[in-house]
């Protein structure tokens, strides 16, 4: 079985830090739209309608995004229970729909959890290209995925149709680059408009904040989840 290697403790601890050095950094209030993050028209639908989804635009050859991942996922873990995080692949060339439909053949396997962060690993500790179905199916097999369950999940029409989806959504919201954040099918964060990836996450928790009262203000007498 694949363990998560002590780098990625080392990495969830500097992000964290980093998340201490930006958190705050501009009060909410700030935020501003066309400055802090610009909104999508028209909106894009949601996995999950009946929750605000915030959807993490990313690429497991993305070195950002490997520092993005420890910092994302503790931010997830605090959030209330009517908010989703939801990542999403980004697919620009033939490499990235391979890397794509590894994340959501691990998503049909329910290996998320171990494999989202082995992946980032494969690439980004161990260096290895992962150019190949074989190559990601080593990946997999040292996580305990049979190599035949595998090759059925990533070559299925399912997992096929989940990355044309992803792909379909990046270019929706027009992300150009990774990692990116987008709130609800409304609203784009860049690291560039918000000052840093904390301040992302920031942005998010803001326009979290909005849609839940834009929610409550649509259904009077209904009280929102985790409010």
């Amino acid at each position: 079985m694949l363990t998560v290697k002590h780098s990625l403790i080392g990495l969830l601890s500097a992000a964290l830090a980093l998340a201490a050095g930006f958190s705050g950094s501009a009060r909410a209030d700030d935020y501003v739209e066309g400055e802090h993050y610009e909104v999508i028209t028209p909106a894009i639908p949601t996995r999950h309608s009946d929750k605000i989804e915030v959807t993490e635009f990313f690429s497991y050859g993305c070195g950002h995004c490997y520092n993005f991942e420890p910092l994302v996922s503790k931010w997830k873990e605090s959030q209330p229970e009517d908010v989703v995080v939801v990542p999403s692949p980004v697919i620009w060339n033939k490499p990235m729909e391979l890397l794509a439909k590894a994340y959501y053949a691990a998503e049909v396997l329910e290996v998320t959890d171990l494999m989202h962060l082995a992946l980032f690993q494969a690439i980004h500790v161990d260096r290895q290209r992962l150019g190949s179905e074989g190559e990601i199916a080593d990946v997999f097999k040292d996580g305990g995925v049979a190599g035949d369950d595998f090759r059925k999940a990533f070559n299925s029409f399912g997992v096929g149709s989940l990355a044309r989806q992803a792909d379909a959504r990046a270019r929706a919201a027009r992300i150009t680059g990774t990692p990116e954040v987008m709130v609800a099918g409304k609203y784009r964060i860049s690291t560039r408009m918000a000052g840093s990836q904390a301040g992302m996450l920031d942005v998010a928790a803001f326009l979290i904040e909005k849609e839940r009262a834009a929610k409550a203000a649509a259904a009077p007498g209904e009280t929102a989840a985790g409010a």
